[in-house]
């Protein structure tokens, strides 16, 4: 297979432009994100005009953004106002101000006057990734008036699997999907074969609750209205799914103590990596300085048996990856809805007991073979103290995500990095304090 950064080096152009005429859409953005700025740039010139538009489509928004400053001003505008809504927004967060405010400008009335509503809400809300660009019909349409007006405006919208239907003042009162109108008797109104009272979101909701609303019941489109139930834009399952992979991309990226890239690894430069990583690396370091304190505290009774200084990295390793494991199960589980806040209580129980369930096991095959190695009192010391961390990391594990999400902070910012650090620590102190009771020092 051809490799376009061999042909732009070896200044192949027109085998290059064969290249971008020829191969398909979803290759050459895999393609384009694993070449560099400026060969990428090259790249995308060759590309014939629709090609072009659908590829741009389809980038990440900084590499979107990279490229504007690499192509011509037409380019550029003809780019822009090719795109979806919520794209073109996503876009305007990436670009400087100014190149921003100019291209808004350029683009036709109609369509700076949609972006103006999407910019309107906040970052993070589902206003500002709708389409509001959509075909609404009216009750009391005929089935044969709106097929033709579907018809007559296909074209424009993202979508028109799922048409909303609103009343006087653009009130949504039921939503009609593109099989049933298709079914209908042309002389039936809208009214009739409308599904009234549609589940819908108000523009100001959580962009991922409103894309897991979307998944979970598996509507080609939902509605989007204002605070007083107008109809104002769809979010369609494309944009839905996402928005739901970033946001999963995020929580791994954060349980794994890291910044998300929001961009292709290939191109993104060793600076950002660096800065995604170098944070999280400097708390944990002043996190883990409480476990040198706890040690500390503890010296004395390391220096009367030492054996107890070999077992430290097994036993806060099992209750960090205990923790961990714990963590990562209930963010899961409240992205899905399946647990809430108030479920806080439920849900300690729930894991301490599993913690007791998994260290009791563990307790008994610990006590068992450093019995046999050391000494009976050693293994009681080792099996009593697997129990009690795996109870207190699952139950802390289960909890720290409820809590974040209560304060309204992503739940994979309070989990795994922090639960390690806490339980490292109050593990230490409960293995010292159970040493010291069983051990008599």
């Amino acid at each position: 297979m051809l490799d376009p950064s061999v042909l732009i080096r070896d200044d192949r152009i027109q085998e290059l432009a064969e290249y971008a005429r020829n191969t398909g859409q979803k290759t050459l953005v895999d393609e384009m994100e694993r070449l560099n700025l400026r060969d990428r740039a090259v790249l995308f010139r060759l590309l014939p005009k629709d090609v072009a538009i659908d590829v741009f489509e389809r980038l990440d928004g900084a590499l979107q953004s990279e490229l504007v400053h690499g192509l011509g001003d037409e380019q550029v505008g003809d780019l822009f106002a090719a795109l979806e809504t919520g794209d073109r927004v996503q876009l305007m967060d990436e670009l400087p101000a100014k190149v921003a405010k100019r291209l808004l400008n350029e683009l036709p009335t109609r369509e700076r006057g949609v972006t103006n509503l999407v910019l309107g809400y906040p970052n993070g809300s589902i206003g500002r990734r709708m389409s509001a660009k959509y075909i609404v019909l009216g009750p009391e349409q005929t089935v044969r008036q709106a097929l033709a007006h579907v018809r007559a405006r296909a074209a424009e919208v993202p979508t028109i699997y799922s048409l909303p239907v609103a009343g006087p003042g653009r009130r949504l009162i039921g939503v009609l999907s593109l099989r049933d109108l298709l079914k209908a008797e042309e002389t039936e109104t809208i009214g009739q074969i409308m599904s009234p009272d549609p589940i819908h979101v108000d523009a100001y909701t959580d962009e991922e609750d409103a894309a897991r609303l979307c998944a979970d019941h598996q509507f080609n489109a939902l509605p989007v209205t204002d605070l007083e139930e107008r109809i104002i834009g769809i979010v369609n399952i494309d944009t839905a799914l996402e928005i739901l992979e970033e946001e999963e991309t995020e929580d791994a990226a954060r349980s794994g103590g890291t910044e998300p890239l929001r961009r292709p690894y290939l191109s993104t430069p060793v600076v950002s990596l660096v800065k995604s990583r170098i944070v999280w690396l400097l708390v944990l370091a002043v996190g883990a300085t409480l476990t040198v304190q706890v040690l500390e505290s503890f010296e004395s009774t390391l220096e009367k048996v030492v054996a107890l200084s070999l077992f430290v990295p097994l036993l806060i390793g099992t209750g960090g990856n205990t923790g961990n494991q714990t963590a990562t199960t209930v963010t899961r589980a409240l992205a899905l809805g399946d647990v809430r806040t108030r479920d806080v209580l439920r849900v300690a129980a729930r894991e301490a007991s599993v913690g007791l369930l998994m260290g009791s096991v563990l307790g008994v095959l610990g006590f068992t073979v450093v019995s046999l190695i050391y000494s009976v009192p050693m293994g009681l010391v080792i099996g009593l103290t697997l129990a009690a961390i795996c109870t207190l990391a699952a139950t802390v594990g289960g909890v720290m995500p409820l809590i974040g999400k209560a304060l309204k902070v992503d739940p994979a910012v309070f989990a795994n990095p922090f639960i390690s650090t806490f339980v490292d620590a109050s593990g230490l102190i409960v293995y010292f304090l159970i040493a010291k009771g069983i051990l008599g020092i």
